[in-house]
């Protein structure tokens, strides 16, 4: 939906270095850094904070409720308003946002993290599937993306080196990203499931990030330039499988819709693609032409840490336009096999003076 009424930005993000393990740190000592610094950035203390929501899993954690740890790394004396989705924290910013949007607060912080390593990612995913038919099959993601793959190579929308040709791009500009887990030139390396080669799929890692909302003038104060949120969206796909096109996306192309990208041009695109089909997918539902820098911090196949890879898209967005790298930018977040739940944002920056 458009923003009514009310002007609320993204005045701040930061993430931690993404890495395959980290063994020696628990999810409290991965988050506290990152969340220590996106207050630096804006000067704010816990306490100044008006809500506070953050996204991850429990099935990666293993646990029931883990979240409620991580709260000792955002400080919950005195007391906080504080809530939490069982999703990507790009999900939590939309809860957020709409929270900012009400008039309740004047800032929000919005946090997620995943620890990927220490299970296996291919059999923790098959949790989301249909529990009647698909789930007890055990298909993992890799297969599952290779389908939609394989449907777009039969479709004539994409081939094996157009894919190798997007997992160049996309790990030769995470060379810029001092976050980047996967980085520079790299052979695509064999077939995972065919057609996606190892290089088509995503790193397993672990890493966090962390944003802060603002609305109108405090927005101002605490940001040079903020990234306003002109309008967001999300939708969902039929769970099953095989009812639904996975050549296209057409949830992408309605929450990109209603979220008001259609009505000018972007200049950046920040698509949660942890496949290089996926991208293939999103690009074309959103009908993305090659004036428009698509994932110029490396995307999904730079790093890939569950849970707040979507966070992330939203937060280099904002960023991009913080550092005045952009004017206005699409945010893109997916959760669900093959591309079945999307998010989409619309950030812009204040007019150049």
């Amino acid at each position: 939906m458009s923003a009514p009424g009310r002007d609320v930005a993204i005045v701040a993000f930061a993430q931690s270095g993404h890495r395959r393990r980290t063994d020696d740190l628990s999810e409290v000592e991965m988050v506290m850094p990152v969340l220590h610094e996106v207050l630096r950035r804006t000067g704010l203390k816990t306490s100044d904070i008006g809500f506070t929501c953050s996204g991850s899993s429990d099935y990666l954690a293993g646990r029931a409720f883990s979240f409620t740890m991580t709260l000792d790394g955002v400080g919950a004396w005195p007391p906080i308003s504080e809530s939490h989705v069982e999703t990507d924290g790009a999900w939590a910013l939309y809860e957020a946002w709409v929270k900012l949007l009400t008039g309740e607060v004047d800032t929000a912080l919005v946090y997620s993290y995943g620890k990927s390593s220490p299970g296996s990612v291919r059999d923790v995913l098959t949790r989301q599937l249909d529990p009647y038919y698909l789930a007890p099959l055990w298909p993992d993601s890799i297969a599952l993306a290779a389908l939609q793959a394989q449907a777009l190579v039969d479709a004539g929308d994409t081939d094996e080196a157009a894919l190798a040709a997007i997992a160049a791009r996309s790990r030769a500009d995470a060379a810029a990203n001092p976050y980047a887990q996967v980085v520079g030139a790299r052979p695509q390396g064999d077939h995972m499931v065919a057609p996606l080669r190892t290089g088509d799929c995503p790193p397993i890692g672990d890493g966090a990030a962390a944003v802060i909302l603002a609305a109108g003038d405090r927005a101002r104060e605490l940001c040079a330039r903020p990234a306003w949120i002109r309008g967001m969206d999300h939708r969902v796909e039929a769970h099953s499988l095989g009812v639904r096109d996975l050549t296209d996306s057409p949830s992408t192309r309605l929450a990109a819709e209603r979220a008001g990208f259609f009505e000018r041009p972007v200049d950046t695109a920040e698509l949660h693609a942890p496949f290089t089909s996926q991208e293939v997918v999103l690009t074309k539902a959103l009908g993305l032409g090659g004036d428009v820098r698509i994932n110029p911090s490396g995307g999904a196949l730079a790093a890939n840490p569950l849970m707040a890879a979507g966070l992330i898209r939203l937060g280099e967005a904002a960023a991009g336009i913080h550092r005045g790298d952009s004017d206005r930018a699409l945010a893109h977040a997916t959760s669900g096999p093959c591309l079945q739940q999307n998010l989409v944002a619309v950030l812009e920056g204040d007019p150049r003076g």
